[in-house]
């Protein structure tokens, strides 16, 4: 089964999260067989990919940055994180106990081993800290995944 992670931007605009989920799917149901979508759930790109994915059929596998992780999501995407968490096929946790950008690179470097391919729903801008859209886009190129970027015409950030 074909294996694709998520990196993405968290501060999405309504408009854009619309697109990008409409991208997403699109992108997924182009491909015929079944696939895993691995992700750390964050809000934004994150959680929308893992929805998508199980909306096509596909098996999610999470990968939780740090301990503390959900504790540093906004509260309003507590609860998609939660159900998300539990309808994972398989949840790996690593073992940082706070999040913070070397917990977030180290998840997305964990994501991206065996992976085949990367969506990242990025701005082709640099990250805004490490660990951001652009370093995980960085890092997969340098391993030689494939990346997908989905940025849709008229895309905004919040």
């Amino acid at each position: 089964m074909p294996r694709i992670a998520i990196t993405g931007h968290r501060d999405l605009t309504e408009p854009t999260a619309r697109s990008v989920r409409e991208a997403v799917r699109e992108a997924l149901t182009t491909r015929r067989e079944s696939l895993i979508g691995v992700s750390c759930l964050a809000e934004g790109a994150d959680q929308l990919f893992a929805r998508e994915v199980l909306t096509a059929g596909g098996e999610l596998h999470a990968v939780i940055p740090a301990a503390d992780y959900r504790d540093t999501l906004p509260v309003d995407a507590r609860a998609a994180y939660d159900d998300l968490t539990g309808l994972a096929a398989h949840v790996h946790r690593m073992p940082a106990r706070v999040a913070a950008p070397t917990s977030y690179m180290a998840a997305s470097e964990y994501m991206l081993r065996g992976t085949d391919e990367l969506f990242a729903v990025w701005d082709g801008c640099p990250a805004l800290g490490y660990g951001g859209t652009a370093d995980v886009v960085s890092y997969a190129r340098r391993k030689g995944v494939k990346v997908h970027v989905i940025w849709p015409q008229g895309a905004e950030r919040a």
